[in-house]
């Protein structure tokens, strides 16, 4: 594989206070929640920025042994470095290099600390090359285990959020994006499915190296690795431009061909909504195994055996996955404080989904989500929630209600031209709460601080948007959903510049 090295003009400065001397120190300046907790003050290390992981990868699956190697272009920040961290659980070192020279290094508690033999100018670019070997297994977390996992017969990884570093080193940072060109060789009955797009698949004796490359900045768990003995399917229904393929077992093919037979209207509804799709292709993997939920990656959706029951009953699952490559994925969090600019804008267009497909209106089902989080415990900061709490259900509902909110306040025409600027504007980037807020302000007639005050900052729940005008930066009438003239290709309402898809 060629390694694309940067120039020092592109690197990105570290976090401000960076000293380069004891890692934690560095790290745990990091976000808090409002309760004052650090996210993850342990995990990615903000004094360098990496642009591209070359992975190659050797994997046993009866064993559950992993060789690898990983090669990572960086780039230095302001400070120069004489050590710097990558994020690694428990596997043998073999060695290390920096700029092709071996480095010192330890290895204990998740981190893997390299001291290069030459210290590393400020801003400059440099090389590391990592040579690991073990049997992979989640890390631990206020979730359970997440990461790399074994199926009965195959693996999957599940990254979000610190689960990375269960199969690769890496600086496990969400604002941390990089380009990935991943190899992995494992026995031929099985199929390998990465993040990306497929370069080559060359078969030698009874094994298959498959060579993925996702060109597109891509946070470090969103990186995804399933393992299995699939059928492929596809393109579902062409599209123009955007590549639909699936990975299912073939006792599920029947049943999968059922419920996700709307997944290319859902694609073209949400191009016309949110801006073009944001990468070259878009995988589905169903495993042979249930799973709690299904895993996000990066132009990849994982969904377990108990997904697929041939009557799209968890269609709304599959909304949610897809608008999450637009949400999550191409507009990235600076971190995990706001997790609910991902989770509460990919919950509502379940709800956007649903208002074309003939299901439920937004506003009722916003009508059922508030009356259900009315009869919850009130001690959630939307905002700024505690770290054990960024994957509480609350949180996909009351940032979807705060997007509702958003929508009421502005009405239609205004809300779904902010929705597509948002996503388009900031691209492969990532945002804060703040970035957001400022971003609505553009379009607002009027200032909208307590409905975000409201909202984000206070642990109760507003009124429900629409019901009246009474509530916090609510609308001057009940019911903001009056349809403008014009139409978008699947019958969705545009005011004049606001309205079309990728493929006109």
């Amino acid at each position: 594989m060629r390694f694309e090295a940067a120039s020092r003009e592109t690197a990105r400065p570290a976090t401000a206070g960076a000293t380069g001397t004891e890692h934690e120190s560095v790290i745990d300046q990091g976000p808090r929640s409002g309760a004052g907790e650090a996210y993850f003050a342990t995990h990615g290390d903000p004094r360098y920025r990496v642009h591209r992981y070359e992975l190659t990868l050797d994997y046993r699956p009866g064993p559950n042994r992993l060789a690898g190697t990983a090669r990572i272009g960086a780039l230095a920040g302001d400070r120069p470095l004489n050590e710097f961290a990558l994020d690694l659980a428990e596997f043998r070192i073999g060695r290390v290099l920096v700029d092709g020279r071996r480095a010192h290094y330890t290895h204990r508690a998740g981190k893997l600390r390299v001291r290069p033999g030459t210290t590393i100018r400020a801003r400059a670019a440099f090389t590391v090359e990592v040579h690991y070997t073990g049997n992979p297994k989640p890390v631990r977390s206020p979730w359970g285990g997440v990461g790399w996992e074994e199926l009965t017969d195959g693996s999957l990884v599940a990254g979000q959020p610190i689960g990375a570093p269960s199969w690769y080193p890496c600086n496990d940072r969400p604002d941390d994006k990089a380009a990935y060109q991943i190899s992995v060789t494992a026995p031929s009955v099985y199929t390998v499915v990465v993040s990306g797009r497929l370069l080559t698949r060359s078969t030698r004796a009874s094994n298959t190296t498959w060579v993925y490359e996702q060109s597109a900045p891509t946070a470090s768990y969103l990186v995804s690795v399933s393992i299995g003995r699939y059928d492929t399917i596809g393109p579902l229904e062409p599209h123009v431009g955007v590549s639909q393929l699936a990975h299912v077992p073939a006792r599920l093919v029947p049943r999968f061909l059922v419920d996700f037979a709307r997944q290319p209207e859902m694609m073209t509804l949400f191009e016309e909504l949110f801006g073009p799709y944001p990468f070259g292709e878009y995988t589905v993997v169903v495993t042979d195994d249930a799973l709690d939920i299904p895993i996000e990656a990066q132009g990849l959706a994982t969904f377990g055996a108990n997904h697929v029951d041939g009557s799209r009953g968890s269609e709304r699952f599959v909304a949610h996955e897809l608008a999450h490559q637009w949400f999550g994925n191409s507009v990235g969090l600076a971190s995990w404080r706001h997790i609910w600019l991902n989770e509460g804008f990919a919950r509502y267009a379940e709800w956007l989904w649903a208002e074309r497909s003939g299901g439920r209106k937004a506003a009722v089902q916003a009508a059922v989500e508030h009356g259900q989080l009315g009869s919850l415990p009130q001690d959630l900061l939307l905002g700024a929630p505690r770290p054990k709490l960024i994957f509480d259900d609350r949180i996909y509902a009351r940032g979807a209600l705060t997007v509702h909110a958003v929508r009421c306040a502005l009405g239609d025409a205004s809300f779904f031209a902010m929705l597509r600027d948002w996503a388009t504007s900031h691209r492969h980037g990532v945002v804060t709460t703040e970035d957001f807020v400022a971003h609505v302000a553009r379009y607002a007639s009027r200032p909208l601080d307590e409905l975000f005050e409201a909202w984000l900052f206070r642990e109760g729940l507003p009124p429900l948007p629409g019901v009246s005008s009474g509530w916090p930066g609510g609308p001057e009438t009940p019911e903001p959903h009056a349809l403008p003239p014009r139409r978008g290709r699947l019958g969705w309402p545009w005011t004049s510049g606001h309205g079309g898809s990728s493929s006109g």
